[in-house]
């Protein structure tokens, strides 16, 4: 659900039919994500209400473009959209209807015309030839008969709205030629890298063998631009810029040093003999060498093969901008400027900006390989992802790793294949769909692109080309589609349909357009400058002439055209209301159709058609909103009777004549009593003589036929009777007894089956209530023992240990009995001690 509603591949007439497959569009990817993101059943009814009335409103709002373009002829008209079409009858428009009526979704074109102009687009293959199938070392085809992708060349013819698809072929081709360019940063700090890369021309063509057996190598080399700052300008530094006693060649800013070749002794012999340079600034001239080694290619020496520039560094580099402070201040040409090997212009031109190094390593299928140390990987990286079908590897400090680095980056290159296309003329969209290996389906950006393609596998790209409108004089343009990298491609010429068939065959000053004041085309007069009308009768100075108004008004009223249309050349033209569906028509534009009754909210009910505002009933319809429906099946009872018997069917509903019976059929009535107690007591009687007319049974009761079964499985069910109903009746001694009661509508007789066994209620046994009582007075008893027998035990516990408590704290000389008391009691003369003070 999630990447079909993102998607912008689907119409919005595909989104709503899926709809109806239980798949529900969305309104918006808010509305998707919070509805995920809940999955409560309140959320997901709201996300699809609203994505279904938005997707309807949507779609009607695509469908009714056609009208709402106003189109005045059959060219305008299929401009707006695929699904338009053109009326051509001579006939076709009503009194009042402007030319645009023509144009019209053809689905509703095709219910009024039967000569409908609408051309549709095409595609044709010019050149098909199938990918190579090339073994490696045996196949000796030169690299231009080496086919990777097919179609090579296509014509699309394209209509407005009319999306065209092809689809496209690459072929990863075994034992495809190469070229790398070996591009070397000489200044100072990559002394040591050089002595490595002397010997890199043999033991690369050694390696690369594995890979294809056409392989060709070159070399440069680049330090700086020779001015100031970025170089020393004093005599001595020119002719050695190193310090100390270090040996350096001139300073350079891109030197063409070996040009392509599959001598790989030569190129070590070439690189053996280069100095290194230096100069004064970290950054490095190095995006001037690659402009030179993208647009030299004479000079370089590149075939139309696989071009590989492997670009050698351990600084930054300097970019457009830079060349100010040495005074120069003109962008970079983007030309050629070599001279016996030498770039001779690096004083005039500034360094080139990333775009257009972009540009020019893409027109000339170059792909990079930065070959640079573990410092600048983040800059490089960088850098990376602005140049397309580049890579970045890790230099050691030495440069010893250069070709193991050189494999693993081609490889990373070659196994991605990415599809560009050349600027598209205006108002022409393109839309990429890969199937790559292992099922894999991608679409938007990433439908350009298939990834970890081996050789020899094959990958299927659908390719969608729409034009939205016609281009200027509606001349061909010319596109071109190529995988980065490659030189291959596939040129599509397209073709705009921008007039119907019929233009072809319009009359110039035809007499049907007011003697020869317009072109009668398509059905239709397409007027000369100057005037307008139907059928080009007026002159533009004519249009406010207050007799052509008077042919306007109705009854010779005031409003012209009923207000609800423009007068022009004396004859109404209806205006056009905001909904394309809601038609003002008639001679003063009178009559609409859309201010018709209305029922259940819809014009007519949705049961009719609004024709000069009053409602044209369907045949089982009638009424002023057309809501009351003919059909009488609505008021069929189970009977077989309409209303059973007892109403009429009005608008297919059931009006019950006696005011007692009411319900969809008449079939209820409250204050009836039921069919079961109504015959309870002759069945009574007649079965059990019983009840209280078994004295006045046989007059009473004799009017239906009973049949008695002795059990309730013999009853009759239900469809093996019509009219059947089944009772559970009670008699005065509380016994149940069961029948049923049918009637047979064909002869109009009362069936009644009873069955004659009476289920009456059981009196209760004694003696298992009153063993019952006893046994629970004894086991209630018993638990009330348990329970004073529990208490005790706890409370003879608590003072026991109360006891053994006070005992521990008690404190007595345990020598002493603690029981004995003195005989002896002693007391004191509280008067003796006064006596002896007075003597």
């Amino acid at each position: 659900m999630n990447n079909i509603w993102k998607s912008k591949d689907i119409s919005l007439a595909t989104k709503c039919r899926l709809v109806s497959g239980i798949v529900f569009p969305i309104a918006t990817y808010g509305c998707e994500t919070w509805m995920l993101k809940k999955m409560d059943l309140k959320s997901l009814f709201i996300c699809m209400l609203l994505g279904c009335l938005l997707c309807y409103s949507n779609a009607q709002q695509d469908g009714n473009d056609c009208i709402k373009a106003n189109a005045k002829s059959c060219g305008e008209c299929i401009q707006v959209g695929a699904n338009c079409g053109w009326c051509t009858e001579p006939d076709f428009l009503k009194q009042g209807e402007p030319t645009s009526a023509r144009c019209d979704v053809l689905e509703s074109l095709k219910k009024r015309c039967k000569e409908i102009e609408n051309p549709r687009g095409d595609k044709k293959v010019v050149l098909n030839k199938a990918v190579t199938n090339r073994n490696h070392g045996t196949d000796e085809r030169k690299p231009e008969d080496i086919t990777q992708i097919q179609p090579q060349k296509m014509e699309l013819t394209l209509r407005s709205g009319e999306p065209q698809t092809f689809e496209l072929k690459f072929k990863r081709a075994e034992d495809y030629p190469i070229d790398l360019y070996y591009l070397m940063d000489l200044s100072f700090s990559m002394k040591d890298d050089l002595e490595n890369v002397k010997n890199l021309g043999t033991n690369l063509m050694r390696e690369m063998q594995d890979i294809t057996s056409d392989f060709r190598i070159g070399f440069g080399s680049f330090v700086e631009k020779t001015v100031m700052p970025y170089i020393s300008t004093t005599p001595a530094k020119l002719l050695n810029p190193c310090t100390g006693d270090q040996n350096c060649t001139s300073p350079f800013s891109y030197k063409n040093v070996l040009k392509l070749t599959n001598n790989g002794n030569q190129f070590n012999t070439l690189v053996g003999q280069q100095q290194i340079s230096g100069n004064l600034d970290s950054p490095e001239g190095g995006f001037d060498a690659i402009m030179q080694v993208a647009v030299c290619g004479e000079h370089i020496g590149w075939r139309n093969v696989t071009r590989l520039l492997v670009f050698s560094t351990d600084a930054g580099f300097h970019f457009a901008g830079d060349g100010k402070l040495g005074g120069i201040v003109l962008p970079n040409d983007g030309k050629c400027h070599l001279e016996n090997g030498m770039y001779t212009m690096s004083h005039y031109y500034d360094y080139p900006s990333i775009a257009h190094l972009v540009q020019k390593l893409s027109d000339n299928n170059i792909q990079t390989i930065f070959a640079v140390t573990e410092e600048f990987q983040p800059v490089y990286k960088e850098l990376k992802n602005l140049i397309p079908k580049s890579a970045v590897g890790t230099l050691s400090s030495n440069s010893s790793n250069v070709i193991k680095l050189i494999i693993d980056a081609y490889n990373s290159l070659s196994s991605e294949v990415i599809l560009e296309n050349s600027k598209l003329p205006e108002g022409v969209t393109i839309n990429y769909v890969s199937h790559c290996k292992n099922g894999l389906v991608n679409t938007g950006e990433n439908g350009r692109k298939c990834s970890n393609i081996s050789i020899g596998d094959e990958v299927m790209f659908n390719i969608s080309i729409t034009a939205h409108k016609c281009p200027k004089k509606g001349q061909e343009e010319t596109v071109k589609i190529k995988p980065l990298g490659f030189t291959e491609e596939v040129e599509i010429k397209l073709k705009f349909v921008c007039e119907c068939e019929c233009h072809d065959k319009g009359i110039p000053n035809s007499p049907k357009c007011n003697d020869g004041n317009g072109t009668f085309e398509c059905g239709a007069c397409r007027c000369n400058e100057g005037r307008i009308g139907r059928l080009c009768e007026c002159s533009t100075e004519e249009v406010n002439s207050d007799d052509l108004d008077a042919n306007c008004r109705r009854d010779n009223g005031t409003d012209i055209c009923s207000t609800n249309g423009d007068c022009i050349c004396g004859e109404c033209v209806c205006k056009k209301r905001d909904n394309p569906s809601e038609i003002y028509s008639g001679k003063y534009c009178e009559c609409d159709n859309f201010n018709c009754d209305r029922s259940n909210n819809m014009i007519c009910g949705g049961n009719g058609e609004c024709v000069c505002r009053v409602c044209k009933c369907s045949p089982s319809y009638t009424g002023s909103a057309c809501d009351c429906s003919l059909n009488t099946s609505t008021c069929l009872a189970k009977n077989g009777q309409i209303c059973n018997g007892r109403g009429n069917c009005e608008c297919g509903t059931c009006k019950c004549t006696d005011p007692k019976f009411q319900g969809p059929t008449c079939e209820i009535c409250p204050t009836c009593p039921g069919v079961c107690a109504e015959h309870k007591e002759c069945v009574q009687c007649r079965t059990f003589n019983t009840g209280e007319k078994k004295d006045t049974c046989e007059a009473d009761c004799s009017y239906f036929n009973l049949t008695k079964v002795n059990d309730r499985d013999k009853l009759p069910q239900p469809g093996q009777a019509t009219a059947l109903t089944h009772c559970k009746e009670r008699d005065a001694s509380d016994c149940w007894f069961y029948f049923t009661y049918g009637v047979n509508n064909t002869e109009n007789d009362i069936h009644v089956h009873v069955v004659d066994v009476l289920e009456c209620p059981t009196g209760p046994d004694i003696i298992p209530i009153v063993a019952g009582v006893v046994a629970g007075i004894v086991l209630i008893g018993l638990a009330l023992l348990l329970i004073w027998k529990l208490l005790m035990i706890i409370h003879d516990r608590r003072e026991f240990a109360k006891f053994e408590k006070e005992k521990m704290n008690a404190k007595w000389d345990t020598q002493e009995n603690p029981i004995y008391k003195s005989p002896i009691n002693k007391f004191k003369n509280p008067s003796y001690g006064r006596k002896a003070a007075a003597v």
